[in-house]
């Protein structure tokens, strides 16, 4: 399958700051590809390096087929970004926001271009409304159909969902899908982990550097993981205790379980049937999940900027 970002050994700076630490990363044409790690990770530069709005110090690679070092305007054109935060005008109505940004692309048949995009993202009864006034979720379906406004054939999504509802998030990743469907290629920063399930292909970057990548299920067999679910009344009160046991490498609270992992079976199942039977905890062992592999790539990551003690 022909790829839409093929990127070798990309590199940034801040001053003395190394953000981006020799990132390469391949996403083929028409899949979702997720982009994971914690909040200073590099993620926002990556992704502002491939969409021609940094420039890399050094390295190499193409988006779209254009030279992520020399084409950055063509890459513009080309391309959908949906910032962070949300970046349109809110004391303009949702209709004078898409009509402002179809005459930046200099396009044609603006009016139908923008009737159409209200019409797809379901903003048509809302086309005179201030985006100011305007919740998260409605916000973020704007900030979705500015994007889409001149066809762009790689969409690159920021934390799109952050601070918006469950509803709208599940709205908002089944247009992604949708859109998937149609041909256009989508890398999303995230960092819920149910979103990171819905896409086709994972990296995780942490402090600059690319830790992992394939699908989740790859990513999670890579962490050699063995998780066990502990039960019972008041559990969460034993957290320490557990990550003192022999065999224990982390302890995640899901719910009112505990998710309990280690690298040698052996000795982490030793280490907690005998707390489980002193203690009148159920013990059970389960597959891994994705945020138990996140949680482990964390652990064994280390921030480059941290002030040493």
């Amino acid at each position: 399958m022909a790829l839409a970002i093929d990127v070798q050994s990309l590199n940034k700076h801040f001053g003395d700051k190394h953000v981006v630490r020799d990132l390469s990363l391949q996403v083929k044409e028409g899949e979702i590809f997720g982009f994971l790690g914690p909040n200073g990770s590099g993620k926002t530069t990556s992704i502002r390096m491939l969409c021609g709005l940094l420039k890399p110090d050094s390295g190499k690679g193409y988006c779209l087929g254009y030279d992520v070092i020399r084409d950055s305007d063509a890459i513009k054109r080309q391309v959908g970004y949906m910032t962070q935060k949300f970046s349109l005008w809110e004391d303009l109505t949702i209709a004078e926001n898409l009509e402002f940004v179809a005459r930046m692309f200099e396009m044609k048949n603006m009016r139908q271009v923008v009737d159409r995009a209200l019409e797809d993202l379901g903003l048509t009864s809302r086309r005179n409304q201030l985006a100011g006034a305007l919740s998260g979720g409605w916000k973020q379906r704007l900030a979705l159909a500015s994007c889409l406004l001149h066809q762009p054939k790689l969409l690159l999504l920021d934390e799109p969902t952050a601070g918006v509802d469950p509803k709208a998030r599940r709205d908002f990743w089944e247009e992604i899908h949708r859109l998937s469907s149609t041909g256009i290629t989508v890398l999303a920063s995230t960092h819920y982990m149910d979103e990171a399930e819905r896409c086709h292909r994972l990296a995780y970057i942490s402090y600059g550097r690319l830790l992992a990548s394939g699908t989740a299920e790859q990513v999670i067999a890579a962490q050699h993981l063995y998780t066990w679910a502990i039960g019972g009344e008041d559990v969460q009160r034993h957290s320490d205790t557990l990550r003192r046991l022999p065999g224990v490498d982390q302890v995640a609270t899901f719910g009112t379980i505990l998710h309990v992992s280690g690298g040698n079976p052996d000795i982490l199942g030793a280490s907690l049937k005998k707390f489980g039977r002193e203690n009148q905890f159920s013990i059970e062992q389960v597959l891994p999940s994705l945020e138990d592999a996140f949680i482990s790539l964390m652990r064994d990551s280390q921030d480059q900027f941290q002030e040493k003690p």
